[in-house]
């Protein structure tokens, strides 16, 4: 993994880049931000150190979802899909409990998206 350091503000990765790797949050918060209507982003998180940000892309290798903005000055270790893939050969037993961690943010991510979208539908008839 590799270890990188950053201001309050700076961007780690922006909506649409290719999405290679997982960071993990050390210190410091990053906000997630979504683009919405033209022009506009919203904050759909804040996350504190232990959290994670990215982790889609070592599952799916698509473009980012969200920015990661640094809400303050922020620390993060970074796997990449080919460190994570590398592992998952050589090491199954750890690579399998990354995974079922991921999934488990996965899973966690999608019930709350699930309550949110919920709570501006109309009531079923």
């Amino acid at each position: 993994m590799d270890y990188s350091e950053i201001e309050a503000g700076e961007i780690i990765f922006q909506e649409g880049d290719r999405g290679d790797s997982v960071c993990f949050v050390l210190e410091g918060t990053v906000d997630i931000i979504k683009g919405s209507s033209p022009g506009n982003e919203v904050v759909i998180a804040s996350l504190p150190k232990g959290r994670s940000i990215g982790e889609m892309s070592v599952i799916d290798n698509f473009p980012r979802s969200a920015t990661a903005k640094a809400r303050t000055e922020t620390s993060f270790l970074t796997l990449t899909q080919k460190n994570f893939d590398e592992i998952l050969k050589n090491h199954p037993e750890t690579g399998i409990k990354i995974l079922k961690g991921i999934s488990r943010l996965l899973s966690l991510n999608l019930r709350k998206t699930s309550s949110r979208l919920a709570d501006y539908l109309l009531p079923v008839s």
